[in-house]
């Protein structure tokens, strides 16, 4: 037999627990219901169980309600509640009613800073009950006082994130992500943008306006006056009437402006907010005083801030300097997401030496002994020091002596990455690295690194060992201990920073030699030495300390006589090779330096002068040869062919056809006989007669001189925007 064909249902109710409703005067009762589906006979068929939860509303309990009577009542109606459970029910009836007081007395003593404070027309003398949510929806059809009654219920529903989701199935209201189509069809964004404008335009009048009759008022000042006590009187009058205004428009912001923000969630929306300049909007709004609007511009310009574009137009107007101005401020969510704010601006140069220049440097600096804002701080100002313009003026501030106190108070746990980053940095400053010193800095510091084996510690005291001063002179006492961690199975980062330590230690006073035999470390410096034996780091610090202990006349005739030189001449014989590689470095300074190197080396050795020139010269023309052997050739290029048809190229290497070459000054005359050598000597002026190239004084087809003026040169060896200069004179 099948369900269908079941007589009647029986259903069976138990009653389960029972509790008050977390927001609203209600006491909900959680119950289980178990249905029997009878057969025909009475015979129970299929069974199903159900937690079920019901909500019981106490309109009427107030602070003047009896509480007993109230129960009793309850019990009564609700047969789901055993009159068994009635002392329970007093008791929730009771903590429901003292709850209510004890919430109100705490929302007049303090008001949350993310709580929506009433604005003009909210205030309500009646409770706003989900239940009557269709009757609030039509006072929204009704004249201006009943929709205004009407949309403040439904606020205060919304408030609540338990309405939310029967908000939601309301076919006639709108909320959240679900509906920002229906308001951008109507174009509500827009108008709210407008709105915005237009209001910040009243703003700068309204402002206008009082500073002309300040300025009348302050020009007259005899009190005895009578015209004077008039304009003072109208000041104040305009006075008060400007802070009414003022507080009706920043109520209206604000509700703009958290429309926008929750609009902006989809980066389509956001974007074209941005093309309406609404950075410019929010950033004219920090000029205001209330916290509650400038919590809410700082957190919508953090949130454009993670783009680019939106970077870039903060970085074209005063931003930064309208931010310094609420760092630091009692209003601690303000402050919070203001850091938050300049933390993202910080990644740009710009906008770091911007912060520099608004004084928010000290600023910062006082906020490291606010645990909660500690860690934003820190890392803004870690981004500021990463700049060696800005290294030195942490030395006049109270930042160092504070953040080695973070450092030893850390103990047995592990350094913050963000802590001891900072302070790499720092120590790369010789001011900053004597007041490290002071004390038993350096003392506190060397037990740590060496007791805990921390390759980032053994870093900044690296950095420290660098400068050249008393603060090097303080490390003849740890030479031992840094000797003795070379020899050992240590990792190799620790390893590499205790050489380099060692390294700096470039003092007349000390004496190296008994250093290597003591630890024996002339083995280990020539086993490293061997291609492919360790990492390039390690390589490098081993070549570095050879360097440094060479000084000593003794200490080279030892290493000399170790064999270390001939595995130093195979790593110079692979040298030119690791600096070709580095020729084309994203980093302008490793560039310059390996070019000059390899120009050296080009000099003394032949056959690498032919590899580097050869790849200085593919290197040159790569865009162009890549251009020409990928080009596809048509008819419409009869130019990349001979008269016959056929193309120039045919199958040849491009490297072969040395009449395509051109000069850093221009074509190089088509005579065939151009090779990367005659390129090398044009331009060491080997080939310059009297008047110089013949190239680079033509004359063309007018009869006229061109001379080829000096400037970089592109990938085709010519600027587009300047016309070509032949290597012959046009017939007449």
């Amino acid at each position: 037999m099948q369900a269908d064909d079941a007589r009647y249902l029986k259903r069976k109710y138990k009653g389960g627990s029972l509790d008050v409703h977390p927001t609203e005067k209600a006491l909900v009762v959680q119950y289980e219901v178990e249905a029997t589906i009878l057969g025909e006979m009475g015979d129970p068929m299929l069974g199903e169980r159900k937690e079920c939860q019901k909500i019981i509303r106490l309109k009427s309990l107030n602070s003047n309600t009896d509480i007993a009577s109230l129960a009793r009542k309850v019990v009564e109606e609700c047969r789901l509640i055993s009159p068994s459970r009635l002392p329970e029910v007093e008791q929730l009836l009771f903590y429901l009613q003292n709850r209510k007081k004890s919430a109100e007395k705490k929302e007049k003593k303090q008001i949350k800073p993310r709580d929506l404070t009433p604005f003009e027309g909210m205030e309500l003398d009646e409770e706003a009950n989900i239940n009557s949510i269709d009757d609030y929806v039509e006072l929204l059809y009704e004249d201006i006082p009943e929709k205004i009654r009407g949309a403040t219920l439904i606020l205060h529903l919304a408030r609540n994130p338990d309405n939310l989701e029967e908000l939601l199935q309301n076919g006639a209201l709108f909320c959240f992500s679900q509906f920002h189509g229906l308001i951008t069809h109507y174009k509500i964004g827009v108008l709210c943008m407008s709105i915005i404008e237009h209001e910040l335009k009243r703003y700068d009048l309204w402002q206008d306006e009082l500073l002309k009759k300040k300025k009348v008022l302050d020009f007259l000042k005899r009190d005895d006056d009578p015209d004077n006590q008039n304009l003072k009187k109208e000041y104040e009058k305009a006075l008060k009437k400007y802070h009414g205004l003022l507080t009706k428009q920043e109520q209206l912001l604000r509700v703009a402006l958290y429309l926008l923000l929750n609009l902006s969630e989809d980066t389509r929306t956001e974007l074209k907010m941005r093309n309406k300049n609404i950075v410019h909007l929010l950033v004219k709004t920090l000029d205001r005083d209330s916290e509650e609007l400038l919590v809410l511009v700082v957190s919508f310009l953090k949130k454009l801030s993670i783009f680019l574009e939106n970077k870039n137009d903060m970085a074209e107007i005063d931003t930064v300097e309208k931010l310094a101005k609420l760092v630091p401020c009692e209003h601690e969510d303000l402050l919070n997401v203001t850091l938050r704010l300049l933390l993202n601006l910080s990644f740009d140069t710009g906008l770091r030496s911007k912060m520099v220049q608004a004084d928010l440097l000290p600023k910062l600096t006082s906020l490291l002994g606010d645990e909660a804002q500690r860690q934003i701080a820190m890392c803004i100002l870690y981004h500021i020091s990463m700049d060696d313009r800005f290294k030195s003026m942490f030395a006049y501030t109270d930042c160092i002596p504070q953040v080695m106190k973070m450092l030893f108070d850390c103990g047995d746990e592990r350094i913050d990455a963000e802590l001891i980053s900072f302070c790499i940095n720092l120590a790369a400053n010789k001011r900053n690295a004597q007041i490290m010193c002071e004390g038993n800095g350096l003392k506190m510091l060397m037990k740590r690194a060496l007791k805990h084996k921390d390759p980032l510690m053994m870093k900044m005291i690296r950095n420290i060992s660098q400068h050249d001063g008393p603060s090097k002179n303080l490390f003849i006492d740890y030479v031992g201990d840094l000797a003795a961690q070379i020899g050992l199975k240590e990792e190799e980062e620790f390893v590499i920073e205790c050489l380099g330590t060692l390294s700096n230690l470039t003092i007349p006073d000390l004496d190296w030699e008994l250093v290597l035999k003591e630890y024996n470390l002339v083995p280990y410096l020539k086993d490293h030495l061997k291609p492919g034996s360790a990492e390039d780091d390690l390589i490098l610090e081993v070549v570095i300390m050879i360097g440094t202990v060479s000084m000593d006349d003794s200490c080279a005739v030892m290493l000399a006589k170790s064999g270390i030189i001939p595995a130093l001449i195979e790593l110079l014989n692979e040298a030119p090779a690791y600096l070709i590689d580095l020729m084309h470095d994203k980093n302008a300074e490793i560039r310059k330096v390996c070019d000059n190197t390899l120009d050296i080396i080009a000099e003394y050795d032949v056959e690498w002068g032919k590899k580097i020139q050869s790849e200085k010269f593919r290197w040159h023309n790569s865009q162009w040869l890549e251009m020409v052997e990928n080009r596809q050739m048509d008819e419409a290029e009869p130019f990349m062919y001979g008269d016959d048809g056929e193309p120039y190229l045919q199958n040849g290497d491009i490297l072969e056809r040395s009449d395509l070459f051109y000069s850093a000054d221009g074509i190089i005359p088509v005579d065939g006989a151009i090779s990367p050598e005659f390129f090398t000597d044009f331009q060491n002026g080997d080939l310059l007669g009297p008047q110089g190239f013949p190239g680079s004084s033509l004359t063309d087809g007018y009869g006229q001189i061109g001379v080829t003026p000096a400037r970089p040169a592109t990938a085709y060896g010519f600027r587009p925007d300047e016309q070509f200069y032949y290597g012959y004179t046009a017939s007449r």
